[in-house]
Parts: C-alpha cells; sequence; structure tokens
C-alpha cells in the first residue's frame, strides 16, 4: 500500500507551482521528510526525479533538517544517474557545502567523509556527460570547496579548460565566473 507521501508524489509533475505545492506539504508534515530523504535515492522507485525535486525546495526553507540524514545522503550521492535527480540533488550538495562553511548557529556541519564523497561525486557530475545545470551547481560546490583544499582549483581549472570549448553559453558563463575567482 502507498504511502501517504508516494500518493503525494504520484501527482506532482514538472510544473513548478506543483512542486512548490508538494513541497509545501513536507514543510507542514515533517514527519514525511525521512521518507523523502530515503526516495530520492531509490533509483527504483517511480517517484524518485519527484522526490528530488521536492527535497530541493524543502531544503531551501528547512536545510537543517538534512543534518541527521547527511551520512546517508552524501554516501549516496554516487548512485544517482537520472538526470531529473542529479539536477536537484546538486543544488542541495551546494547549498550543504555553502552553509557549512558559513560557520554561525544554523550551520551545517558535514564530517570529513561527508566532504569528500561531496567532492568525488562533485567531479564525476563535472566530468560526465550530464546536463549544464547539474555541472554549473558542481563547479560552483567545487569552488567553495577548493577555498579549503588546495588541491580542488588547479584541477577545477584543467577540467573547466579543457571542455570549456564543448559546452553552452550557460556552461561557459559559469566556468568564466569561476575561473575569474581561482586566478
Amino acid at each position: 500500500m502507498p504511502s501517504e507521501l508516494q500518493k503525494k508524489l504520484d501527482y506532482v509533475n514538472a510544473y513548478r507551482e506543483n512542486r512548490l505545492k508538494a513541497a509545501q506539504d513536507v514543510l507542514e508534515n515533517p514527519s514525511l521528510f525521512s521518507e523523502l530523504v530515503s526516495i530520492c535515492f531509490s533509483p527504483e522507485d517511480k517517484n524518485n526525479h519527484k522526490a528530488c525535486w521536492i527535497l530541493e525546495f524543502v531544503s531551501y526553507e528547512e536545510l537543517h533538517w538534512l543534518q541527521p540524514h547527511l551520512d546517508f545522503f552524501c554516501l549516496n550521492l554516487k548512485i544517482l544517474k537520472d538526470e531529473s535527480s542529479m539536477r536537484p540533488i546538486a543544488k542541495v550538495v551546494q547549498l550543504l557545502v555553502k552553509s557549512h562553511y558559513k560557520k554561525n548557529e544554523n550551520s551545517i556541519s558535514l564530517s570529513e567523509n561527508n566532504l569528500q564523497d561531496i567532492i568525488e561525486a562533485s567531479f564525476d557530475w563535472l566530468i560526465n556527460d550530464v546536463k549544464v545545470a547539474t555541472k554549473a551547481y558542481s563547479i560552483r560546490t567545487l569552488y567553495v570547496l577548493g577555498n579549503h583544499y588546495d588541491w580542488i582549483h588547479p584541477e577545477l581549472k584543467v577540467i573547466i579548460d579543457k571542455d570549456f570549448g564543448d559546452h553552452s553559453a550557460a556552461y561557459k558563463a559559469v566556468a568564466k565566473e569561476v575561473l575569474k575567482k581561482i586566478k
């Protein structure tokens, strides 16, 4: 028997308004959050990509809800293969990393293992054949991480320089922005 969350996800479509409504349902019912995270990393679930869309919107409001799930979340980044799942999760990863390095009372605390999983997934998304939005989030995430791991910026620069000519204007805009900051 499908859960309450699964029933809600069955009715979600790509329209932003529709995704926001589903996210609002989760925000109003925090007990649904653990199941949402679980579905995000269940590629065999037909609603997997929809759960990822919703997690992105929930994370804008309540990123700290992910704190108890970070080991699971980060460890499973590499299992995502569907473009519709990767893009929103890459955005959540960017939010997590930015929060981790903000260091205030609301900051997310990522372990060294979490950070290594994020670095690995971000580089994988950057060098593999995935859509531009996922690559753009990965570039920005790696830039932030490169401020704390001195080997990342040189590697990031090499990849961006090598791939620059093969990508769209959107990729080039993010690449230029980050390259300017690195130099």
